[in-house]
């Protein structure tokens, strides 16, 4: 054949399609090792708890798997070390039902499950189970989510344990994200760098450079829809803030950003914009639209009395700058304690 005919034939076409082949077929095979070896550091682990440790006293189960570490590591490398075994053994009494674990070892990877076993609480962990699938971390991803305290800062966290066990069944089965597993308070806006002195607009427009972020700590199905949105009621002109979508949930996101202080009239303000996006913006198949007002601050007794903590408007306070992990989780430990106390009352 000539070398102009050569030319002439398909040839990236044909090399294209071959490629996506060959790429498919790595990618199912990595996928069914990271599941052959969960399942089998799962099954390592059910064997030693359950045929070792538990037949034996504590000094001499724990002499066995020394010695059995030493040999693995000898004959299959690090992996088996006894740090490598130790995680197995954890592995097993956190995840002790083996269909669970099947069908997790589809979607998550070791790394992920070396992450999550360090979680002593099994509401907590299912949520980072949860969130994880539905969200698509990386495990890098997943790690910052823990480490910025994603589960207390999520309002589920204060909520009875049954509707949190009903809310994460909903996302894992049926994919319905309830507003409790998306609204935070509060939201850590460190990302956005701001000096110590700024204005709303300011604030706006950090958030707007840093949009990927943003949308990160609010979470994938939220999209953008428009800052500063005109809208008209009777003769007078308002501005929305933010205006976000999402997917899960199939509704209009308002967020509206303030400095300082929550205020009681906020409420009024936002309430209007609300009413005017259901009969103007919200589609048939669409749930009726929230809004979460951005503040530095709020009075957690005032937004009780406003009605702010349910309903389609939120109040949450934005960090714009990460404080010490322990105040944090001194704040957020006491915000969750006074949220379940307030729902016995109720």
């Amino acid at each position: 054949m000539e070398n102009d005919e050569i030319k002439n034939l398909d040839i990236q076409g044909n090399y294209s399609y071959i490629i996506s082949l060959i790429e498919t077929s790595k990618s199912s095979a990595l996928k069914a090792i990271n599941s052959e070896l969960i399942i089998l550091y799962w099954k390592i682990g059910e064997y030693i708890q359950k045929d070792i440790l538990d037949k034996a006293d504590k000094i001499y189960g724990e002499n066995i798997v020394v010695e059995l570490s030493k040999r693995l590591t000898s004959h299959y490398g690090r992996g088996f070390s006894k740090s490598g075994l130790s995680r197995m053994i954890n592995f097993y009494r956190k995840f002790k039902d083996f269909e669970i674990v099947a069908t997790l070892s589809q979607q998550l990877s070791w790394s992920h499950f070396v992450e999550l076993i360090k979680i002593e609480n099994e509401l907590k962990r299912e949520f980072y189970v949860a969130m994880t699938i539905n969200e698509g971390w990386s495990v890098r991803v997943f790690k910052e989510r823990i480490n910025s305290m994603l589960f207390e800062r999520t309002a589920i966290s204060k909520k009875p344990e049954e509707t949190i066990k009903k809310d994460l069944e909903l996302l894992s089965n049926q994919k319905i994200m309830t507003e409790s597993l998306f609204i935070k308070d509060p939201y850590i806006l460190d990302f956005l760098g701001l000096e110590n002195s700024y204005s709303e607009k300011d604030l706006e427009n950090r958030i707007l450079q840093e949009l990927e972020k943003f949308l990160l700590e609010f979470g994938s199905d939220f999209a953008f829809m428009g800052r500063q949105k005109r809208i008209q009621i009777g003769n007078k002109d308002y501005y929305l803030d933010l205006l976000f979508y999402h997917r899960k949930m199939r509704r209009l996101v308002l967020i509206e950003l303030k400095l300082g202080e929550f205020e009681p009239q906020y409420k009024g303000q936002v309430e209007l914009y609300l009413k005017w996006l259901s009969k103007y913006e919200k589609q048939e198949f669409e749930e009726e639209p929230i809004a979460i007002i951005l503040c530095a601050s709020k009075d957690s007794e005032e937004i009780e009395l406003l009605g702010l903590t349910e309903g389609n408007i939120r109040v949450s306070e934005y960090l714009a700058s990460l404080p010490p992990k322990k105040l944090l989780e001194e704040k957020l430990h006491k915000a969750i304690l006074e949220a379940k106390e307030l729902a016995v009352k109720k």
